[in-house]
């Protein structure tokens, strides 16, 4: 599967936009802070329907315009898909695939899927357990429509949960049938999703495993470790118990939304005690896990988008990657640098072949 081009209206900094790509490697060059990024984004879009970085779509649209339009033509086992992303203030997001549109735009998630390294990985290890849920997330809900259906109706009976429980609390009464019935749809639900993530992770682990010994050389021993209130046997007493507790604090203190994949170096946490190289590895190989997971399951290897990855990490971590391009185990790959030539060096050095797009002033050359 690959992106034969791309059509940008109105999107981030460029008025108006249009690429060919290659089907193998494509690198996009040009000065910081040129768009190399956005034209990223825009193939995230029209894979995930939103954007990596900013999924605020007003935000999206270049500035004092009214929309944003985005366009590209997938080809996929000798089929073509003109996918067209439309977005207006005031109106609803449009999305159309060879100008079919969706009754709902989760049916448009795992058709053409994406893979993307950037910078800002290492988050995904240093900050909160809500980041690490949404990069497991954003992979099930590829390979898994069910699985989305339940994520979303456990989320709508959240929302409406705590807005009870607040209710509850300025009133100083609580409607105990009420809670129960948000309960129950709390549980099940998040039992679904919990199976979901179990069985998942089980699978995953051996990929992310494999791709983590090849960029470390096997130095350490790594882990992943999924926790969830539901592995607890008597999770549903404890529920009803929370209800005072949960009522006084106006949130939900226990379910699946609370769920954590634990990093670990050596049987250790990796936020603590993993070195920066080593945080760096690992989320690169989360992504390269990600990668190899969505391959098995959906037949077809995803678009690579590596995003500025020369200028943030070290030599032997670029060669690791340049080494697995080389190897072909990739299909179509992007590369955003802001050094031309160190680009086309490593691309000499690896006699890989690619086409370069310039970026200057919102114009590709």
């Amino acid at each position: 599967m690959h992106i034969e081009n791309l059509s940008l209206i109105s999107f981030k900094n460029y008025d108006e936009l249009s690429l060919t790509f290659s089907q193998n490697i494509n690198c996009i060059v040009g000065p910081n802070g040129s768009g190399k990024t956005n034209i990223l984004e825009a193939i995230h879009y029209l894979s995930m329907t939103k954007g990596a970085h900013n999924g605020i779509d007003s935000q999206n649209v270049k500035f004092t315009d009214p929309y944003f339009s985005i366009q590209g033509r997938f080809s996929l086992q000798k089929e073509v898909y003109d996918v067209v992303c439309y977005f207006q203030e005031g109106t609803k997001k449009s999305f159309k695939v060879n100008k079919q549109d969706y009754d709902k735009l989760s049916q448009h998630i795992g058709r053409f899927p994406v893979v993307l390294i950037a910078p800002n990985d290492t988050d995904i290890i240093r900050d909160g357990s809500e980041i690490r849920r949404k990069f497991f997330d954003a992979i099930l809900c590829q390979l898994d429509k069910d699985y989305m259906a339940n994520l979303f109706k456990y989320n709508h009976n959240l929302k409406q949960r705590n807005s009870a429980l607040k209710q509850f609390n300025r009133s100083k009464k609580i409607d105990y049938d009420l809670m129960e019935k948000y309960n129950q749809y709390l549980i099940q639900y998040g039992k679904a999703v919990f199976e979901k993530r179990t069985d998942f992770m089980k699978k995953y682990i051996k990929y992310f495993l494999n791709q983590y010994a090849f960029i470390s050389d096997n130095k350490e021993n790594v882990g992943i470790t999924y926790t969830s209130n539901f592995a607890d046997a008597d999770f549903e007493q404890q529920l009803r118990q929370s209800i005072d507790r949960e009522v006084s604090l106006e949130r939900s203190t226990l379910g699946i939304h609370k769920d954590d994949y634990k990093f670990l170096i050596d049987d250790n946490p990796l936020k603590k005690y993993g070195s920066q190289g080593q945080q760096k590895s690992f989320s690169i190989a989360l992504k390269l896990g990600q990668f190899h997971h969505l391959l098995t399951k959906l037949k077809k290897k995803p678009i690579l988008l590596l995003d500025d990855i020369f200028d943030k990490l070290d030599a032997s971590r670029i060669k690791k990657l340049l080494k697995l391009i080389d190897d072909s185990t990739f299909g179509q790959v992007f590369i955003t640098d802001a050094i031309e030539e160190r680009t086309r060096g490593f691309m000499k050095d690896f006699n890989l072949q690619a086409d370069f797009l310039k970026i200057e002033n919102g114009s590709v050359k």
